[in-house]
């Protein structure tokens, strides 16, 4: 995987960057990588599809085929491969696994990551309207997406991990989400992930008591519907 300087998304990695909201923080990013492996994504992908193989080989005996999802299809499997790839270059230091990201992973429509995405950035909304006369953040990143990624082609997918499984979640985190456009044609992938913090909640000192997980059905939306 590598990852591929677009001009069009560097305007919403500025905007997203920092987004001060008064009680609150957005911090998000949107980033496009090629899924030509290098030298150590291919040792990386040899090894993730081994993990997925020995545990087919492992569940079959027990398990229905459908409660195995896709992972009997090859090609379903190398684009769970990718998108874990692509989590690995987003975060170095975290260690995924194919067969546990696998839980994590959901194909979505469009109109499932619209609803999404002005639920939870409708202030980031208004925000991006004020600073760019009137327009649009959805019509804007939609059709910078669309010059990247050619949106007509692309499978949809959310990434929602548990608590320990989430390395975006910060001290503070109200919300946070995952998405992955995937291009077979072009062999490309683009992600957009978004997490929200709390001000109040960094000032108070209470932030860091997230940290071990203790008091997250207070301020985690786990089961958020994506």
């Amino acid at each position: 995987m590598k990852f591929l300087e677009y001009t069009p998304l560097n305007r919403f990695n500025i905007f997203l960057s920092n987004l001060n909201l008064g009680e609150s923080i957005i911090r998000g990013s949107l980033e496009a990588y090629s899924c030509k492996n290098t030298v150590s994504d291919q040792k990386l992908s040899f090894s993730l599809e081994h993990q997925i193989l020995d545990y087919i080989g492992q569940s079959s005996d027990s398990e229905s085929p459908s409660s195995l999802g896709d992972l009997f299809r090859r090609s379903c499997r190398k684009t769970l491969i990718y998108l874990v790839l692509t989590l690995s270059h987003m975060y170095p230091d975290y260690d995924f696994s194919a067969v546990r990201a696998h839980l994590f992973f959901k194909e979505e429509e469009w109109d499932s990551f619209r609803q999404t995405f002005e639920t939870y950035l409708f202030e980031a909304a208004e925000e991006w309207a004020i600073e760019n006369d009137g327009s649009s953040l959805l019509d804007d990143m939609t059709k910078a997406l669309d010059e990247v990624m050619k949106l007509d082609e692309c499978e949809i997918y959310s990434y929602n991990p548990d608590f320990d499984g989430n390395p975006f979640l910060e001290k503070g985190a109200m919300w946070s989400f995952n998405f992955f456009f995937y291009n077979k044609k072009l062999k490309r992938v683009a992600s957009f992930r978004c997490c929200c913090s709390s001000n109040v909640g960094s000032e108070s000192g209470n932030a860091g008591e997230l940290t071990d997980g203790s008091n997250e059905d207070d301020v985690i939306f786990d089961d958020m519907d994506m």
